[in-house]
Parts: C-alpha cells; structure tokens; sequence
C-alpha cells in the first residue's frame, strides 16, 4: 500500500529491471543494511583514504609534483654524482654521503605524509545555530553588535574572551554554526574551521593547524637542509673533478653537467624553503601564525599568545599534540533535514532511509491504479464545470 492524497492504493511489485539506477542503489543499500561513517558524509571539501584513515585537502593531487621535486634530483645525485663521490674519496665516506641521503629523504617524506594525511585541529561542525543562552553571560558580547533590527533573535557576529588577560574578538562562522575559538579560522578551501589555523599550502595539499603544525615546520626545515647537503657535496664533485683533469671551473661542469644542473636547482630551491624555514622560525619565537603575522600584526601592538621565546619554541615542539575532535570512522545516523552533513559521492551511499522511502514511493506512485469510484468522482467534477461553462456561454449569447 502506498499513500497519495492522504488515501491508501494497492500496489505491485515493480520488476527491478524497471527501477531507476538511483533507486536501485538505494534498494540494494538498504537491504544489504550499509550504514555510513562520518567520513562519508562530511561536509568539507576534504579527501579520504583508507576508509577514514587518511585525510587530505581538495588539491592532494599537487603532492605528487611535492614528492617529485624532492625524489628526482636525489636520484639524480645518487646517479651521476655520488658514484663519482664513492671512487674520488675513501669508499666508507662515499658509502655515507649516499646512505645519508637517501634516509634524509626517506624522513623528507614522511614529514610530507604526516603534514598532509591527518587532521590539521578541525572543529566539528554544530548541527544547528547555538542559542543565546548557550553562549554564556551577553556581556561577552561585542558591543559593535545592536541585534536584529527586525526583532527577531539573532546570533551576534562577535563576542569577547579573555586571552591571558587581554581581551579577543572571536567570530560566528555562519558555515559551522560556532564561534570560533581564539585563533581558529574558516579555511575556505577545506571549508573547515581550523584550530590555530596557519594557512592552507597547495605544496602539501592541506591546511596548516594545530595538530600538524610541527610536522610543517620539520618538512620545510628538513627540505632546506637537503638542498644544502646536495648542493654542497655537487661542489665537493665538481672540485675533484678540477682537481683530478687539472682544468677549470667550466671544463669540470662539462665533465658532469648533472652536477651544475643540481647545484642551481638547490640554489633556488633553498632560497624558497630557506626563507620559509626563517619566517616560521620568527613566527614561532614570537608565536604568531602566518595568518595573524597578515592580519593582525602583532609587531605593532601586543599579543596575547606571546609567551616568551623559550615558552613559545616549548609549546610548538614540546608539547603534546592533542587528539583528533572527529572520529572519521565513526558511525552516523544521517537525517534528511540534518545541514550538518552532506551526501557523500565516496561509494555512491544513500543519505538516510527517509529519502529511499520518499525516491522508491514516488517512482511507484507513477504506476498506481486508481479504483471506479475515484474515477467516477473525478468525471462527475469535470462535467460540472463543462456545464457551467456552457451556461456562461449561452448567457453571453443572450445579452
């Protein structure tokens, strides 16, 4: 029995070669008794692995040309000039030039890995705007806001929390429904809010936050310091080269092109992650993110989370990371009206059982038979109004 119109009409059943593709995913869905996780249904523009595991950012893909610009001048290195390393010096010095580089890199990318596969210190979405009540004493509240001029209740922009005894203006995220907590920015590529958000970099494929901050810092550093140890050793080649031809600088790069080509790669390339390593290292005495050092900038009046500089290198490298506030594997019951999920294209999933109902009944609404006394009812209703409109025409005959 399905409902129309508030009356029950008999059905049956429709062959599944005449069910729609769409419907037929959902049918199978829930017979088979799926039930989905969270990471198939989150809201952000993130990407998942591992059935939860792993999360990236929408532009993951730039990680491969991340790991190729790093891989493909050490093999270059170990190819044409740490062979040469390994015949000019003594055959234990060559060994660990090579084995030293190789593990440098090894630790290269998995910096990258736990920077790009994890979460960056999400805060969890709230299913519905938060009430005023909930938001503690309205003195919190910025004065800035005079409220809803039409009079209905509405969620002030900003309000005021102590920060280590100075006062910070925190925002509402419409996209979340939450204010955000001290230093906590909406990253509009994930559309996630970050916890200590430093900014999004397209070079790992994720936002930078509080939970792989650290990891950031080490994969820009570390990459900084392998560039110096190619382009160092490059000359070291270069030098024997002059050395054992007796010849010139010019000469002994024509001898191993390879190893000038490297030596200006390095050059350029230690000169972008140097500099970066440099301004992250001034950010982190100062404690400072990248985003507030654009923002706000703390070097013309005072900043809250400055703590000291031995404090401030503590906190970033000493300190515990904290747990994750999303268990991504987690099981969820979805609601048709719920914002704060999505439906999730990983796996072509269904959202709930309410919008199988709702596709299965429509589509079997469009086969139903409808019984005699309806169709009677319906033609006696149509004759009416043909007969009324014949007397409105035989009226205006008359007049």
């Amino acid at each position: 029995m399905v409902n129309v119109g508030g009356k029950m009409y008999p059905t049956t059943p429709v062959p599944k070669n005449q069910v729609s593709d769409s419907n037929r995913r959902i049918t199978d869905t829930n017979a088979h008794g799926q039930s989905l996780r969270l990471y198939q249904v989150w809201k952000g523009s993130n990407k998942f692995f591992l059935g939860g595991r792993l999360i990236f950012g929408p532009d993951f893909r730039s990680l491969f040309l991340t790991m190729f610009l790093i891989v493909a001048p050490v093999i270059l290195f170990y190819a044409f000039v740490s062979q040469r390393l390994v015949k000019e010096l003594a055959p234990d010095v060559g060994h660990l030039i090579v084995a030293i580089c190789v593990v440098f890199t090894s630790y290269i990318i998995i910096l990258l890995f736990l920077t790009s596969g994890r979460d960056p210190g999400i805060i969890p979405r709230n299913p519905h705007p938060p009430e005023p009540d909930d938001e503690g004493d309205t003195s919190s509240i910025s004065t800035d806001w005079t409220g809803s001029l039409s009079g209905a209740p509405s969620i002030p922009p900003t309000k005021n929390v102590i920060v280590n005894g100075m006062v910070v203006r925190v925002k509402y995220c419409q996209t979340c429904m939450l204010y955000r907590p001290p230093r906590c920015s909406h990253c509009s590529v994930c559309n996630n809010c970050v916890e200590r958000f430093d900014h999004h970099c397209p070079w790992v494929g994720q936002c930078i936050g509080k939970r792989n901050y650290r990891y950031f810092f080490m994969f820009v550093s570390s990459t900084t310091f392998l560039c110096l140890y190619v382009f160092a050793f490059c000359w070291v080649n270069i030098k024997k080269i002059m050395e054992a031809h007796n010849c010139g600088l010019w000469k002994a790069l024509s001898k191993s092109p390879v190893s000038g080509i490297l030596i200006v790669y390095t050059f350029l390339v230690s000169w972008f992650v140097g500099g970066l390593t440099t301004f992250h290292l001034y950010l982190i005495v100062t404690n400072q993110t990248t985003y507030e050092n654009f923002r706000y900038r703390y070097d013309r009046k005072m900043n809250p989370y400055n703590l000291g500089c031995v404090r401030n290198f503590r906190e970033i490298f000493f300190s515990r990371i904290p747990s994750s506030k999303n268990n991504f594997r987690a099981k969820v019951k979805v609601e048709l009206s719920s914002s704060i999920y999505k439906p999730s294209s990983y796996l072509g999933l269904a959202i709930s059982q309410e919008m199988q109902k709702m596709s299965f009944g429509t589509e079997m609404g469009k086969r139903l038979g409808v019984d005699a006394g309806e169709i009677e009812n319906i033609q006696s209703q149509i004759g009416s109004v043909a007969r009324c409109q014949s007397q409105r025409r035989q009226m205006g005959d008359l007049i």
